[in-house]
């Protein structure tokens, strides 16, 4: 390959257009066994039990995490209300086949309790470890194995304009999403100081995968940002055969552009690039659709509210227009800077600028919705509202004990990870 066939690449296949209005959504769990609180529930019984109980009646993927979290995906469907029906007859088959065997989806992002460990064997994962391990991301382990996350699918748009109107929409709701759904607040037991956790052992895990593909002060179509991102980014391994065949070299020392040019221990192939863009976790990942992948995993009754909420500010014409002033107010600008990310996990809704504009986005969205035939949803996006975001709360805040607004915590860097306040300076993440 060269690097025209990457640019060329992500802009057929990850760029793809078309009449916007589906929406898909991708639940992670961890599951807990209260019997044994601080064990981990293998892979090995949970594929059983879910062996036994048959495939979800609505037709979502089950897979698993490294560390045995649960992955719920759901198809792509026309609207929130249908992917919001069809994802939670399958979430509801999973929790019942759980319960019966004592087993239990736990309603947080980050494991409380227990520690890391991984359970995935497949070359991936191990690869996977060993990078981290090499570039001494701590961080890495603990998100492999220990967090948990709710990611939004949504449309690329309907030609490049829209497509480009829409990315820089969801980069700037991203803090939005990660301050009002925080969810994550305490790990090993103790209180950490942010709001969503999970979010910042994510920015402190290799910035050059991890951190936003549009950044302040660039004016790059969307498929060259990602196209420059993906070849600036560290190859995590390379398999001996393209396809995953043979032995794999973890953490060959190389960036994609360098494996381009021939770097590497053989030529770069069309498998490799699409290997290589799997490997890369930035909040908003274009794969043909956009991925919103910094939502943290929330209690089982308001899963469906960031779905609905992002759903509604992009895809309803009037919720959207209401969405990107108030962004826009709040960014200062078309794109949120880093230390605005950093904010919005540490203290979530506390903070009075992201909580005002939470609030217009969920009363846009609430309003939005029954015009999308969402009228059930819009009510739940309404008490989700009432409960937390009206008053500058989050989830997290019912883990900490407390539906007061709290003062702003000193931010304490989870034990054993690198700071995310030190790896914000360099772009919202950490470098090898």
């Amino acid at each position: 390959m060269t690097t025209a066939d990457v640019h060329e690449y992500i802009n057929g296949v990850c760029f793809k257009t078309g009449p916007p209005g589906k929406v898909g959504a991708e639940t992670e769990w961890l599951v807990t066994d209260p019997e044994q609180p601080t064990a981990p529930v293998t892979v090995d019984r949970l594929a059983e039990l879910l062996e036994a109980c048959g495939p979800p009646p609505a037709g979502s993927r089950i897979t698993f995490e490294p560390g045995g979290q649960i992955e719920l995906s759901s198809a792509a469907l026309p609207g929130p209300a249908r992917a919001h029906e069809a994802l939670a007859r399958d979430l509801e088959h999973l929790r019942k086949t759980l319960a019966d065997a004592g087993l239990y989806l736990a309603e947080t992002a980050l494991d409380p309790v227990r520690p890391p460990v991984r359970q995935l064997r497949l070359p991936r994962y191990a690869a996977m470890e060993r990078f981290f391990a090499n570039h001494r991301h701590s961080s890495g382990h603990t998100m492999m194995c220990s967090t948990a996350s709710l990611q939004v699918c949504l449309d690329t748009g309907g030609d490049a304009a829209d497509a480009r109107a829409r990315w820089e929409l969801v980069h700037r709701l991203g803090p939005v999403l990660v301050a009002a759904f925080g969810n994550s607040a305490v790990w090993r037991g103790r209180p950490t100081g942010w709001k969503s956790t999970r979010w910042a052992i994510w920015a402190a895990t290799d910035g050059t995968r991890t951190r936003p593909v549009l950044e302040p002060h660039t004016d790059r179509d969307p498929a060259t940002a990602w196209a420059e991102y993906a070849l600036a980014a560290n190859v995590l391994a390379i398999p001996e055969t393209p396809g995953g065949g043979g032995r794999w070299a973890a953490d060959p020392g190389i960036t994609l552009a360098d494996w381009v040019a021939g770097d590497g221990p053989r030529p770069c192939t069309p498998a490799d690039l699409e290997f290589h863009l799997t490997t890369l976790f930035p909040p908003v990942r274009p794969r043909g659709w956009w991925e919103l992948r910094m939502i943290d995993a929330l209690p089982l009754r308001w899963w469906p509210v960031p779905v609905a909420l992002a759903a509604a500010l992009t895809d309803d014409p009037r919720a959207r227009a209401v969405a990107e002033e108030a962004t826009e107010r709040l960014c200062r600008g078309a794109v949120p800077e880093p230390a605005l990310w950093l904010r919005s996990a540490r203290l979530g809704p506390v903070d009075e600028e992201i909580a005002a504009c939470a609030r217009v986005c969920f009363e846009a969205a609430a309003e939005a919705l029954p015009r999308m035939g969402a009228a059930e949803l819009a009510q739940l996006v309404d008490a989700y509202a009432q409960r937390y975001v009206r008053r500058g709360l989050c989830p997290a805040d019912d883990a900490l004990g407390a539906l007061v607004p709290a003062p702003r915590p000193v931010p304490q860097t989870p034990a054993g990870e690198r700071s995310a306040v030190a790896v914000h300076g360099s772009g919202l993440g950490g470098g090898s």
